[in-house]
């Protein structure tokens, strides 16, 4: 079992983006991993795992598409930032554990940090996207949206901040000791989705008369609980049964997937959009419009007889007279037509 604060332990279970850079001098390496393949002449690192992290981005795209066509359901541009975040985590994360930033490189813990503090800010946007609902400030003002955008940035600058200087030994913080990048990682992250998790509970049960939407939030939470019981306790087990075709990196990315879904499925289940501004209307409204256009008498009750004609008809056509042709045949053209 892992110590508090202590990565040597889960860094040999599972292998994590800063394990190369924590615990000891040369890092740390799991004891069983995901075996690479080589493409092109460059070694590609866990690719089941990359699979699903491509999965990820698409799912994503498209729930953000869902979430922007809602154009007034309420919280929408707040909850759309939590999926943004959630992208460009996992695109970052695709770079580091395929190792095309490989672990050797300059750049490498640069990468590692801005991970962990999109990591950090993505639970950060999560828990503040609980409080919209309780309407503290009006979804979709500049003071709802600016305090996540700026609050978020805030998180994310402090957490790369220590993140680096863990990894580069300064100002006191150790590589070898990283408590403090532990504390964040696990105890931070942690109570945020705790305490979006409760407030949530706390919505549906005070605000809404549907019940179902707390079945949502917590397949959502048990889906990313189960995916890091899996990550932190069976990935060992996991890679030597498959013969190091998969680890728990892989079942502990899907199951943290799944959970996000969960949270944009609930967030739609308790959202409802006013269908007179929807885009989904317009067609009709114009279809009304164009019916309209074409009877300009139409919107006289059938109760009335619409006003007679003025004399001569309309644009100067002579009226015919009352009762239609004579003996049902047209009136003769005279010689010559026209």
């Amino acid at each position: 079992m892992s110590v508090f604060g202590d990565f040597v332990k889960i860094c040999e279970t599972v292998a994590l983006t800063l394990c190369p850079l924590v615990g000891r001098e040369e890092g740390i390496e799991p004891q069983c991993y995901s075996r690479n393949v080589e493409i092109a002449g460059n070694l590609i690192f866990q690719p089941a795992t990359i699979i699903i992290h491509v999965i990820a981005l698409v799912m994503t795209s498209i729930m953000i598409y869902h979430i922007k066509s809602k154009y007034t359901a309420v919280g929408r541009k707040e909850i759309v930032m939590f999926f943004y975040l959630y992208m460009m985590v996992t695109f970052l994360e695709l770079l580091l554990v395929s190792g095309i930033v490989p672990a050797a490189s300059n750049v490498y813990p640069y990468f590692v940090a801005g991970h962990i503090g999109l990591i950090t800010a993505t639970f950060w946007c999560l828990l503040l996207n609980g409080f919209v609902g309780f309407q503290f400030a009006e979804d979709g003002t500049p003071l709802s949206l600016w305090s996540i955008r700026i609050s978020s940035l805030v998180v994310f600058l402090a957490v790369f901040g220590l993140s680096f200087a863990t990894f580069r030994n300064i100002a006191g913080f150790s590589p070898l000791h990283p408590l403090a990048l532990w504390i964040v990682l696990y105890v931070f992250n942690g109570a945020a989705l705790a305490i979006y998790f409760i407030l949530q509970i706390v919505l549906v049960l005070n605000t809404l008369d549907d019940r179902w939407p707390l079945g949502d939030i917590l397949f959502g939470i048990s889906f990313y609980v189960i995916g890091q019981v899996i990550l932190y306790l069976f990935s060992v087990k996991i890679c030597d049964t498959a013969k190091h075709y998969i680890d728990g990196l892989f079942f502990g990315t899907i199951c943290t997937l799944l959970g996000v879904m969960m949270v944009y499925k609930y967030w739609d289940s308790i959202t409802k959009e006013d269908l007179e501004f929807s885009v989904g209307s317009k067609q009709n409204v114009w279809e009304v419009k164009e019916l309209l256009e074409e009877e300009p008498y139409s919107n006289y009750s059938s109760n009335y007889p619409p006003p007679p004609l003025p004399q001569g008809g309309f644009n100067g056509y002579s009226q015919q007279p009352q009762g239609g042709y004579n003996n049902a045949y047209p009136p003769q053209q005279p010689y010559g037509g026209y």
